[in-house]
């Protein structure tokens, strides 16, 4: 449970065996390739290196190749997904099959050639329909639409607003134009389709009357034909494009069977890409690679046994302490505190050579979120869910840290439910009350730790648990400068607040716990004590001045910091009150309708109001209470020791989303 040792790598191997030996790395998992910058800027060997190219973008267009058909696929021939689908297991044999991934990509290649000839359809469909509802108010119209007059007439088509005065228009054309005539072959809500049949010369009066009232010409001069002609004609048309799209369809649909072939090929070329990368860090002449890297110290032997079988050179070496910071950092937990992995990765990976927090963090965290959440129901829920999930899913990666953490943080939560006596709140009694009867479990009436009427007791037990954690804390920073032989410093920046907070505790705790009253003296012995560490130790490292500064620092720090640190865990009683009166307040709500006495629609209104109140409640607690913990570990208890910093540890090996290979 710490940090993983990591060892710098260098290797060269013959030019022939570069495909075999990326192909070993990524199977063993356990070597991050870098790019060989120290070699290309050396005087040495910069001039007869040369980095090498790769076929990333390639398969990157690939990928996205497959990423479409599958989309496709999905728009097409959707299928309902299980909820914990278990990944199927591919040989290693099979899942490098380079003549079945060529094989789909046609596959794929093909359904994009639908997918392009389905937007083609439906782009021309939507330009007949377009037409047609252009057409439509024309239809009644038996003149062919291309008709522009006569040798001595002029036709025109176009539209006048709605609400235009027809009376007045018909009296301003006869007085401008006296010859022409206006005809109305259609209206709708918003406009009047007209056609004007007017005498050549008068043809600019008769136009400038109508568009004084806003008359406009219809596009419709380059169809040929009537109106009704050219919408039967469009709606063959319409009716051919169905018949494509449909055949279009269908052929799409008949590669459904595809969609977990195209899923291993998603995966197949993600792992493509992951080695192509690699590749393109590597530098050599014509004859030789080089490689530079960093591998995990606990395969050092399966790195060897795998390079014994490669005409290669390498070696490794500890990182120097400056070196630190450039060094990846690989967590590695038990079971237990793995799942802790998921928050400390949210926050910021510790700094290679540092402390790993999970194995202290993960009991606080853990105990805490059973606090806030602090419901039988509530982790009943939780454990059941994690529990299927990993059964049914076998999941991998950040989804197995996340059901991990739920399932463990629903033991808890189910465990704190069981001493607040919390079962969906005050669910069972409540029931009970509803039939007039009184609950016999008595736990739950009577029960260890009341949040409604112990406030103080969990508000106060909230605290001293966070002063625990905030303890530990510090006991881990002591620890890590008394590793580095910085013991002292300990003593004076740890040492003198937990001297003075025992200190405290000791003096007051009298006035609330009458029982501490022979500790008193004690407690003033220690603050003294406490008092005397503070001034010396603020100020060791100063001179004059500097030390009173100094000291001044380091009581306002010491006093608001820790006055705001114990305060943040007064947040275990909030979340832990806020959960049970909202649980109590549904159920209240979901007994009003029975308060005349039990009848099938009460039973019914019951259920109902329960189900979506503790539904709304569960959600807030679980992301809440998810949050403030995270906050409680990040912010109070790893600015006690935490170095964070440290670069992600990403080996080249075999990632998948959607299938398991088998080793």
């Amino acid at each position: 449970m710490a940090i993983v040792k990591m060892k710098k790598l260098r290797l060269m191997v013959v030019r022939e065996q570069k495909e075999e030996l990326l192909r070993s790395l990524q199977l063993l998992g356990c070597v991050q390739i870098d790019d060989n910058a120290e070699l290309m800027h050396s005087e040495e060997f910069a001039p007869y290196l040369r980095e090498e190219s790769s076929a990333s973008t390639e398969y990157r267009s690939e990928l996205s190749k497959f990423d479409s058909a599958l989309k496709l696929l999905d728009r097409y021939a959707p299928v309902k997904t299980a909820l914990f689908a278990m990944r199927p297991v591919v040989d290693k044999k099979d899942f490098f099959d380079e003549d079945d991934l060529n094989a789909r990509l046609a596959d794929a290649e093909h359904l994009l050639e639908l997918e392009a000839k389905l937007r083609s359809i439906a782009a021309e469909e939507s330009r007949l329909r377009g037409l047609c509802e252009q057409l439509e108010p024309w239809r009644n119209l038996d003149l062919p639409l291309e008709t522009s007059g006569t040798k001595r007439t002029s036709v025109f088509l176009g539209m006048l607003p709605a609400e235009a005065d027809g009376s007045e228009i018909g009296g301003a054309l006869r007085d401008a134009a006296p010859e022409s005539e206006l005809f109305e072959v259609s209206s709708d809500k918003e406009q009047r389709y007209v056609c004007l049949v007017c005498l050549k010369e008068e043809c600019d009066d008769a136009l400038e009357v109508l568009r004084a009232a806003g008359f406009t010409l219809s596009s419709l001069g380059t169809l040929k034909g009537t109106a009704a002609e050219n919408i039967a004609s469009l709606k063959e048309k319409l009716s051919d494009c169905r018949e494509q799209k449909e055949t279009a369809e269908k052929e799409v649909r008949s590669y459904a069977p595809q969609r977990e072939n195209f899923k291993l090929c998603l995966d197949r070329m993600n792992v493509k890409i992951a080695k192509a990368d690699a590749e393109a860090r590597l530098v050599g002449t014509d004859s030789v690679l080089c490689l530079s890297g960093w591998l995990t110290a606990p395969e050092e032997k399966a790195l060897a046994d795998c390079l014994a079988n490669f005409d290669c050179a390498w070696e490794l070496e500890e990182p120097e302490e400056s070196e630190y910071p450039d060094v990846p950092v690989q967590l590695r937990n038990n079971e237990f505190t793995e799942p802790l992995n998921m928050a400390t990765n949210m926050y910021s990976l510790p700094a290679y050579g540092s402390i790993d927090p999970n194995p202290v963090m993960s009991v606080f965290f853990i105990l805490f979120y059973g606090i806030m959440m602090a419901d039988m129901g509530y982790g009943l829920i939780m454990i059941l869910f994690a529990l299927t999930a990993i059964k049914k899913s076998r999941p991998k990666g950040g989804r197995k840290y996340f059901f991990g953490l739920m399932l463990e943080c629903g033991i808890s939560t189910f465990i704190m439910g069981i001493l607040s006596g919390g079962f969906f709140s005050n669910a069972i009694p409540t029931v009970y009350e509803m039939f007039g009867k009184e609950c016999p479990i008595g736990f739950m009436m009577h029960p260890l730790i009341d949040p409604l009427n112990d406030t103080n007791t969990v508000l106060i037990g909230g605290m001293l648990l966070g002063v625990i954690h905030l303890f530990t804390g510090m006991f881990v920073n002591w620890h890590m400068k008394a590793r580095d032989g910085h013991f002292m410093d300990g003593v004076w920046d740890e040492g003198t607040w937990m001297v003075l907070l025992f200190g405290l505790a000791f003096y007051f705790g009298p006035n609330f716990v009458p029982a501490m009253a022979k500790l008193e003296t004690v407690g003033l012995v220690l603050l003294i004590v406490g008092g005397l560490m503070l001034i010396y130790g603020s100020g060791r490292n100063e001179k004059g001045i500097k030390k009173l500064t100094a000291l001044g620092g380091a009581i306002y720090n010491g006093v608001t910091g820790w006055f705001g640190d114990i305060l943040s865990y007064s947040r275990l009683m909030a979340l832990m009150l806020a959960g049970s009166v909202v649980g109590q307040v549904f159920n209240t709500l979901a007994a009003m309708p029975s308060e005349g006495g039990v009848t099938p629609f009460s039973l019914i209104a019951f259920i109902l109001i329960f189900l979506v109140g503790h539904a709304i409640n569960f959600g807030l607690n679980i992301l809440g209470c998810f949050a403030h913990d995270l906050r409680l570990q990040c912010l109070e208890f790893f600015g006690k020791f935490y170095q964070d910093g440290g670069k992600p540890f990403t080996p080249l090996n075999v990632n998948t989303k959607y299938v398991d290979v088998e080793s």
